[in-house]
């Protein structure tokens, strides 16, 4: 259910196959419907939008919004809210579960995971490693609901190192108290990056979770990581502690830390051809994305009990057609639930009898008649 988020001023829709395949032309809110999904899970969704930015804006102002949704599980069904602060009390985003208030993000992370693919998404690897960092957070949060809890306490260690140091404040105890928490939390979020890779690589050189998709390998580019894969979690701190506070002068004159959890970066590797994400063409880089987040429904679902949402913006393009039909067959074995987006209905004809399919309009979704509901 949604109310004034972004191009929708109402809707209500039930969604109740394993796949939902949504075709409609550009610009009638295929991806905001996608992204109210994703934001009733934890942190700020698909497009990373404030929160000023979600309201339908009407006169030139934002409306309060909110969007809800009511999951059905094997432990029961429960629902789910999210939105601006109905009191007007807070700019900040409120939850609910069953009716109740959620106290931080990491209980919805309890019960929703969600990844994502958006057509944003295929300069991952032509871009800044922040956009691949944030990438690999997703699929380790899914995997490890405290892993976010972790990042943020890092990061705001960091931002108050930075600040004192920028200021000229040299209260040696201070800055080693901020450069315990910035080793801590960077180790231990630098670990659930790990497992990750280590788990999924382990599933996706098995290839039962993606179908023809080329085989692919993660690959964390951190000394962090480096050094945990030899020396104990307690020795690596240490060592960084010293190093950040060794490292002061520099960083103050650099504006920012040198060292850190947030100088992770990550590659694919395509297996077959033993060629890093980077070098592939751009058809190649959205084959090994795909075959990623198949291979992390599969490990989400075997790891905790339940599949993540799977989110999949305008998948097809770059796609040739054996590929968009390996990916259909690939999605209709998964655990999850799989909502797809395109402009052309017809990509979605081979789904017809085991989705839902709807055409969307200007503020409205119009099912085809062809479903795959139970």
């Amino acid at each position: 259910m949604l109310q004034d988020f972004r191009s929708w001023p109402v809707l209500e829709a039930h969604f109740t196959a394993p796949i939902v395949a949504i075709a409609g032309d550009n610009g009638v809110g295929k991806t905001n419907l996608l992204e109210a999904i994703s934001l009733l899970g934890a942190g700020r969704g698909l497009r990373g939008a404030r929160m000023g930015e979600l309201g339908r804006r009407a006169d030139g102002l934002a409306r309060p919004w909110a969007a809800a949704g009511r999951f059905a599980t094997p432990e029961g069904a429960f629902d789910l809210g999210t939105g601006s602060d109905p009191d007007g009390a807070s700019d900040r985003r409120v939850f609910r579960l069953d009716g109740q208030a959620v106290r931080t993000q990491s209980d919805l992370a309890d019960r929703v995971a969600a990844v994502w693919l958006t057509p944003q998404m295929d300069r991952l690897f032509q871009e800044g490693a922040s956009g691949r960092r944030r990438f690999l957070d997703r699929l380790a949060w899914a995997l490890e609901p405290t892993h976010a809890r972790e990042v943020a306490a890092h990061d705001n260690a960091m931002t108050q190192r930075n600040r004192l140091l920028a200021q000229g404040r040299g209260d040696a105890r201070w800055l080693a108290g901020l450069e315990d928490a910035m080793a801590r939390h960077a180790v231990a979020a630098t670990a659930a990056r790990r497992a990750l890779a280590q788990r999924l690589n382990a599933v996706l050189a098995a290839g039962s979770a993606t179908g023809t998709f080329p085989p692919a390998r993660m690959d964390l580019a951190c000394p962090i990581a480096t050094a945990l894969a030899d020396q104990p979690a307690l020795a690596v701190e240490d060592m960084l502690r010293a190093a950040l506070a060794a490292d002061r002068r520099r960083d103050a004159a650099a504006g920012g830390a040198a060292r850190g959890a947030h100088r992770a970066d990550m590659t694919l590797v395509h297996l077959p051809k033993d060629q890093p994400a980077d070098l592939c063409s751009t058809g190649e880089q959205k084959a090994l994305l795909i075959s990623t987040v198949l291979a992390h429904a599969a490990l989400i679902a075997e790891a905790r009990g339940f599949a993540p949402l799977l989110l999949l913006d305008e998948v097809a393009a770059h796609l040739d057609t054996a590929r968009r039909e390996a990916l259909l067959a690939a999605l209709a074995a998964l655990p999850a639930q799989v909502f797809l987006t395109g402009t052309e209905a017809e990509v979605f004809r081979p789904l017809r009898g085991i989705a839902d399919i709807f055409e969307a309009r200007p503020g409205i979704l119009v099912p085809s008649g062809e479903t795959g509901s139970p």
